[in-house]
């Protein structure tokens, strides 16, 4: 199977009105409909491209498909936002060609991925930047300031009350109420939870004194699967709060996060910020683009809790198709077009001309093996 060329497309449809389902998109989307994307390299006679994983990407993804489906004619994608440990699950398992994930994968769960690689090298991509928000609902206050401790002190249910003077400190102008705090967890292994739990280790030190893990450490108050059913339990109840992924926060009041001697709100630009200084994975191979995200941060304008969602895949496939699909979608995902499309739907941060160049240089190398 080759790839080629099409010409210039337009299409990102709303995340709202294109279901990600094992049933493709039967949408046609029109080239008039939405803004001007690149070039589009695609896999000659098309087929079903499947993923599974983060739901941080859901609607990044939802504006990824319509433009790569639109552009290549018979191309669907078939991506699951089953969360980021099952999406690992299914690919380790060889059940999807890809996986989306809010933490690349450790030694072990490479160990196993090289193995269903036929023996070829697993990468990580980061695909999708954006910050965490730590969003909370709370009757006539939109924004609070909460240091890395209070944060922690919250969500390891040591700080109980919306008006605890941990809380007041930090916020003397608003007045907050004598009512409970409901911390809000994933009740799925989540990358966004490993992500969070990261930033709480390394900023909020002693009070938060958990191991990081994509499981949620302790005995929960609240708990939900997905960002979605984060978000839906924050706004069903009062004085909720929880992290979630950027894009899903809607009309909820969130938290400007103590940096230094500051407190930053979060925003895409943000949330480059702290992706552009921080260091790439110790273990990494030439091809893996993993990156170790420095939390501790003082720096100006830097939100430090930040979520970079990669696409994990083969540099080699046993199948043909799948390997030209793989590389046509992924070099679209990472593509100047393709990153701007994310952060026009979901608000998350464009990948660097500089990343991208480097992500792309792996890409080029997915083939099939013999």
């Amino acid at each position: 199977m080759k790839l080629s060329k099409y010409g210039t497309f337009a299409g990102v449809a709303l995340a709202g009105t294109l279901a990600l389902s094992a049933c493709g998109s039967d949408q046609a989307v029109d080239p008039a409909d939405g803004p001007a994307a690149a070039d589009v390299e695609c896999a000659e006679g098309g087929g079903t491209l499947s993923g599974a994983g983060a739901s941080s990407q859901e609607n990044a993804m939802a504006a990824w498909k319509a433009a790569w489906e639109g552009a290549c004619e018979g191309a669907v994608l078939e991506y699951d936002s089953v969360g980021s440990g099952s999406g690992r699950s299914q690919f380790i398992d060889g059940a999807v060609a890809f996986a989306g994930s809010d933490a690349a994968l450790d030694e072990e769960e490479t160990a196993e991925a090289t193995e269903r690689c036929a023996g070829s090298e697993v990468v990580n991509l980061p695909g999708y930047v954006a910050p965490i928000a730590v969003a909370f609902n709370l009757e006539g206050i939109d924004s609070l300031n909460l240091s890395p401790e209070v944060i922690a002190g919250i969500f390891n249910q040591e700080i109980t009350t919306w008006n605890d003077e941990a809380i007041a400190a930090d916020n003397p102008d608003v007045e907050l109420p004598d009512s409970d705090i409901v911390p809000v967890n994933r009740s799925d292994e989540s990358g966004t939870t490993e992500n969070f739990a990261a930033y709480l280790a390394a900023a909020a030190a002693d009070a938060w004194p958990h191991e990081v893990s994509g499981d949620w450490p302790i005995d929960p108050v609240e708990a939900a699967q997905g960002s979605s059913g984060v978000v839906s339990a924050i706004e069903g109840g009062e004085g909720t709060i929880g992290y979630v992924d950027a894009s899903h926060v809607g009309e909820l009041g969130t938290a400007a996060v103590g940096v230094g001697d500051e407190f930053v709100e979060y925003s895409p630009e943000a949330a480059a910020a702290i992706v552009d200084a921080s260091p790439a994975r110790e273990a990494n191979t030439e091809n893996d683009h993993a990156i170790e995200l420095d939390y501790t941060t003082e720096e100006a304008g830097v939100y430090p809790i930040v979520l970079v969602s990669y696409e994990v895949a083969c540099l080699e496939y046993a199948e043909q198709a799948d390997a030209d699909l793989a590389r046509s979608f992924l070099s679209y995902v990472n593509s100047e077009s393709g990153q701007q499309a994310a952060a026009d739907e979901a608000g998350s941060a464009p990948l660097s001309q500089e990343t991208r160049d480097a992500i792309q240089a792996t890409i080029d190398q997915i083939s099939a093996g013999a």
